[in-house]
């Protein structure tokens, strides 16, 4: 794994792919098939836009009711609800949502770490990640004809476990998962229920370099990762309700 260093401050309208390509350059990292690049989902919304300021947010009565029972600030609950299908789990401090992509989340992902300008900044996740990591790759490809797998990653708390992991919520280029049911162990028995959550691990990963403070390290490389060919997408990696016993 290679964090490429320098990459700046990302502003609206920022060419995420050249700022990449250049920073590679100058790291002297030439890309190669089958590398993986972990971006986080901060620079990407960053990129597209997504800063709201809360000064502009009018709360609805639902959100107030809402911000009252989670002691939230009610515009910033506004906007987990405009980003939400529905809520999973609230009580006082804790607000966790379903998000618009499909998966579980505290406050729907809206972060205000690492935004900079007024404190009444948020940052919205991007809009279609998946979408997102396709137009990176195609234009690295473009750019140095090496067919790389794009991971947009966030990091996401666990209901049943302490400490946030990375996780990925958008896929380009390479397999969300991989199944290794009919695949033999050791032993030669046959696997029959291991599908592995291919393009979480290397979120998980490359969260190690890209941390969540002020590391400054958005972009990591992984390589020698020897993935199968497969085009996935985030949304493969989220349970359906017919399969969630817990929910």
């Amino acid at each position: 794994m290679i964090a490429l260093p320098g990459i700046p401050l990302i502003q609206p309208g920022d060419d995420l792919a050249a700022i990449i390509l250049a920073a590679a350059h100058r790291a002297g990292i030439g890309f190669q098939d089958a590398d993986a690049l972990v971006i986080t989902s901060k620079i990407v919304s960053k990129a597209e836009g997504r800063r709201v300021d809360l000064r502009t947010v009018e709360p609805r009565p639902e959100a107030i009711a809402l911000a009252e029972e989670t002691r939230k600030d009610p515009r910033l609950v506004e906007l987990v609800l405009r980003e939400s299908r529905h809520i999973s789990r609230k009580a006082p401090g804790v607000l966790v949502v379903q998000h618009r992509l499909g998966f579980v989340s505290a406050m729907a992902g809206i972060d205000q770490s690492n935004v900079d300008g007024s404190e009444d900044h948020v940052l919205l996740l991007p809009l279609d990640p998946d979408d997102s990591a396709a137009a990176i790759r195609a234009q690295i490809e473009a750019a140095t004809g090496a067919s790389v797998g794009i991971v947009i990653s966030d990091s996401h708390g666990r209901p049943f476990r302490m400490g946030n992991v990375g996780a990925a919520i958008g896929v380009a280029g390479l397999p969300a998962l991989i199944d290794l049911r009919g695949q033999a162990d050791l032993f030669g028995r046959e696997l029959r229920i291991s599908v592995m959550g291919y393009a979480d691990l290397i979120a998980s990963a490359a969260n190690l370099l890209t941390g969540e403070a002020a590391e400054g390290l958005p972009v990591v490389v992984l390589r020698g990762l020897n993935f199968p060919a497969a085009d996935g997408r985030a949304a493969e990696l989220y349970r359906s309700p017919e399969q969630d016993l817990y929910r």
